[in-house]
């Protein structure tokens, strides 16, 4: 007899591609496509994959304000799924910079470099939850119990996080040209 289970799993290995679709394990990792390339451009994927993150960080604000907008039913599933679609955006670019920083720290031997990549990570991730609680104290349940000194406090802290960050991607990209 067969099972569901098995079923899937021979449909899954007729097509090709399609192991990798729903998580199957594959037989060989596929290589890391910067693994050879010189540190500028390691560099410049940095930079990359910080407007990739800038842009997530537009939509998550864009769908924020939408839920705020969609009164008096407030949209919660659509924001839902904005966040989720972020969130992902979010985890991918981040597993990438922590693949540089491991090849910067590892094959590379740069530890500055690996050391900015791995600040620029920190200050993502202080940035994000920093966000996130903005966001969620301006949530319209509650609404009445804002404390506006604090969201002031905390929107500062998004304002010196991206400072920081700013900072962190010019060292990065000045000691990866002194290292070249």
């Amino acid at each position: 007899m067969i099972t569901t289970e098995a079923a899937a799993e021979s449909a899954i290995s007729a097509v090709p591609g399609a192991a990798e679709a729903v998580g199957a394990p594959e037989s060989e990792e596929p290589a890391w496509p910067w693994k050879d390339a010189p540190l500028g451009t390691l560099v410049q994927r940095i930079h990359q994959l910080q407007a990739e993150r800038a842009r997530a960080f537009r939509r998550l604000e864009e769908g924020h304000l939408q839920y705020l907008r969609s009164r008096p039913n407030h949209d919660f599933p659509r924001y839902r799924n904005t966040v989720h679609e972020v969130t992902q955006a979010f985890a991918a670019a981040s597993r990438e910079v922590l693949a540089v920083e491991a090849e910067l720290a590892g094959p590379r031997a740069q530890p500055l470099l690996a050391s900015h990549v791995r600040n620029l990570q920190e200050l993502e991730q202080t940035r994000l939850a920093t966000v996130a609680l903005l966001q969620l104290m301006g949530a319209p349940e509650l609404m009445e119990q804002e404390d506006t000194a604090q969201m002031d406090q905390l929107k500062m802290k998004v304002i010196k996080t991206m400072e920081a960050i700013s900072e962190v991607l010019q060292d990065l990209r000045f000691d990866a040209e002194s290292a070249e």
